[in-house]
């Protein structure tokens, strides 16, 4: 029953974030994940969460503004323009 309820749970809590927040989550969940398992120790899952979080965030506030892509320069600059 935990198996189901758990799950339900957090896909009700993140029905009422923005994108944004969304993405952040998302990504810091999956980056915990991956960076725990390719290190198998804490600090990978916690770089790993900061990472994911941080482009996560990243690409969730693209996709409030339809027709806009997130692009970097050849300095590696982030911005946002047209598609």
């Amino acid at each position: 029953m935990q198996k189901i309820i758990i799950p339900v749970l957090v896909a009700l809590s993140l029905a009422a974030c923005s994108s944004t927040e969304r993405g952040a989550t998302v990504g810091a969940a999956g980056g915990a994940i991956i960076g725990g398992a390719a290190t198998g120790n804490l600090r990978g899952a916690a770089v790993g969460a900061a990472v994911g979080g941080v482009s996560g965030a990243l690409i969730g506030s693209v996709a409030d503004q339809p027709g806009q892509c997130y692009y970097r320069d050849r300095n590696g600059n982030r911005y946002i323009d047209r598609c």
